[in-house]
């Protein structure tokens, strides 16, 4: 089992969350401490990302998976465009969109990085999200070559839409955790022996 490090958004994912809820109950799985939650800096959130990848590497020899929600996307998103850190995967829960006017608290994160991620990923949206339009959801994974999960009637993922446990957000997340499947040359069976 990798290590699994959390990403929370904006003002932090409080005790209800789905996040703060895996990070009390998977193996291996931390919550990673970001600076002024409620006003945040790229660079800040960057370079604490950043260590808490080293920091993981050291601990246990093995690159870690990323769990992120809103504006935690933008910050793997930043440190991925920057780094060339070894990641074995990430779960990017409702982007927020911070290049859209009136989101004076997601500026700094704008404008969001287009260049492909460089680890497997999944981007999970919802059809009814208020910070993030579908056609913007579907823009961000295709630049990100990440694989797009589009949910219906799933607000924000978060407490308010009714997501804490979030199983199958798990189940999501077990995709990402499960060995990558080697497909095998089938072998011709030999012929029966002929009849002399």
């Amino acid at each position: 089992m990798p290590p699994i490090l959390i990403v929370p958004g904006l003002g932090d994912s409080g005790p209800g969350h789905w996040q703060s809820l895996w990070a009390a109950t998977l193996p291996g799985a931390r919550r990673v401490e970001l600076p002024d939650w409620h006003a945040p800096r790229r660079s800040a959130w960057v370079e604490a990302l950043d260590r808490a990848v080293g920091d993981a590497i050291a601990a246990t020899g093995d690159a870690p998976i990323l769990v992120a929600h809103s504006l935690g996307c933008l910050a793997v998103a930043h440190w991925a465009h920057r780094s060339r850190g070894l990641i074995a995967g990430a779960l990017l829960v409702a982007p927020a969109d911070a290049e859209r006017p009136r989101r004076p608290a997601l500026a700094d994160f704008a404008p969001i990085p287009r260049s492909a991620l460089g680890f497997p990923s999944i981007v999970v949206a919802s059809d009814d999200d208020p910070y993030l339009a579908v056609s913007r959801a579907r823009t961000l994974a295709s630049a990100w070559r990440a694989r797009l999960v589009l949910l219906r009637g799933a607000g924000h993922v978060n407490v308010r839409s009714g997501h804490g446990e979030w199983p199958d957000g798990l189940a999501l997340l077990g995709q990402l955790l499960a060995p990558p499947i080697t497909r095998r040359r089938r072998s011709t069976p030999a012929a029966p022996p002929g009849r002399s």
